[in-house]
């Protein structure tokens, strides 16, 4: 696999929205834009990205969570999420949940050390998704932080 058609693979392995791939191939093109930054503000646009900062709780995970597509169509019970106020303990207990209904949570790399940007993909993906980000020398964290 090439490195087009790595990220055109991220890309929908992370959201099936194609207008991710048209802006990240777009930035691709443009020497002067950042692919890994126009993935995360396409995701943002498509309504797939949570953005957190570090201080958070788990209140706002959970307030997060339930306004991703993915997840307010599983209607998860994110109670325990909501009683933890330590956000990487949040993330463990969010992941679980979400493990429960064949998703996961996937921390993304992002260059604000004071913030998490996570997005939620079917549990099936996780692998693959793990390796394409490895092959274009990023790190996904599944599950939160610490995660594979």
């Amino acid at each position: 696999m090439n490195r087009i058609e790595a990220w055109e693979r991220l890309c929908a392995l992370l959201e099936d929205d194609p207008l991710l791939w048209e802006r990240v191939r777009y930035a691709l093109a443009d020497r002067d834009d950042d692919p890994w930054e126009e993935l995360l503000d396409g995701l943002d646009d498509a309504g797939a990205l949570a953005y957190l900062r570090t201080d958070d709780t788990g209140t706002e995970l959970a307030d997060a969570l339930v306004q991703l597509p993915r997840v307010f169509r599983l209607q998860l019970d994110l109670d325990e999420v909501n009683d933890t106020d330590d956000l990487a303990d949040a993330m463990t207990i969010a992941d679980e949940a979400l493990a429960r209904a064949g998703f996961r949570l996937v921390l993304l790399p992002s260059d604000d050390d004071d913030a998490h940007s996570l997005v939620v993909v079917p549990a099936q993906v996780t692998a693959e998704l793990a390796r394409v980000a490895a092959a274009l020398r990023r790190t996904v964290e599944i599950g939160g932080p610490g995660g594979a």
